[in-house]
């Protein structure tokens, strides 16, 4: 079915403000609560009540603005909302900055204190059965680092306990918590599929005849920061 109707929903700086930056995978975010409301980033958090039609910005430079480069540098690259709780919401930019929403996106507090600095946030993932658990992935192939970064927060991003120890010195992408089961996680890296049973105690390579590719939920011929 095609509606021949189309609408441009990219948020635009006013005349006479500095361009807006967009990573090339420019985060977006459905609010599962609300389905009119859709979560846009660029340099700067916009928020949209009905389906993108009006895109208004509510933060300021959620990045260090520090970088210039052939492609945009200090973007924000992830961005999610919790399952559980309307308007808690998490961002997480290329120089490593990862912020806190809980008022919808009208103010944030900067939680990244105890993460490793300056380093691309892959994901944020606000968990679907405890409203202060929060999981960070980082990736760090542009700067040379090439260990895995993965960590979690009980207490909305306050302090941080790495869950990597067990993992291979992989970038990783992406972080994903099981919905039913609290203790099953899973990790995408630049090289594989893990699982954890115990909350990332522990973890384990999935098998099944999977290939050793890189693994995310996207689909792109640019899949990892690598490929910049």
């Amino acid at each position: 079915f095609r509606s021949g109707y189309d609408n441009g929903i990219t948020p635009r700086n006013n005349l006479g403000e500095p361009n807006y930056r967009f990573n090339w995978q420019t985060p977006l975010w459905l609010s599962k609560h609300n389905q009119d409301i859709l979560y846009f980033g660029s340099n700067h958090f916009h928020r949209s009540m009905n389906k993108g039609n009006d895109m208004k910005t509510l933060s300021a430079d959620l990045t260090a603005a520090d970088k210039k480069g052939d492609v945009p540098f200090n973007t924000i690259t992830t961005i999610h909302e919790s399952p559980i709780r309307f308007g808690l919401i998490y961002c997480g930019t290329d120089d490593g900055r990862v912020w806190v929403s809980k008022d919808a996106g009208y103010t944030f507090d900067r939680i990244d204190n105890g993460l490793p600095q300056g380093i691309y946030i892959s994901r944020v993932q606000a968990s679907a059965h405890s409203e202060g658990r929060v999981f960070v992935t980082l990736n760090g192939c542009r700067s040379d680092h090439f260990r895995p970064y993965v960590f979690v927060s009980d207490d909305y991003g306050k302090s941080w306990k790495s869950l990597a120890a067990q993992l291979p010195y992989e970038p990783v992408n992406v972080i994903r918590e099981d919905p039913s089961n609290p203790d099953i996680l899973f990790i995408g890296t630049d090289n594989g599929l893990y699982t954890s049973l115990d909350r990332g105690q522990h973890w384990m390579t999935m098998n099944g005849n999977l290939p050793r590719v890189r693994s995310e939920e996207h689909t792109s011929e640019l899949q990892s920061p690598c490929n910049l």
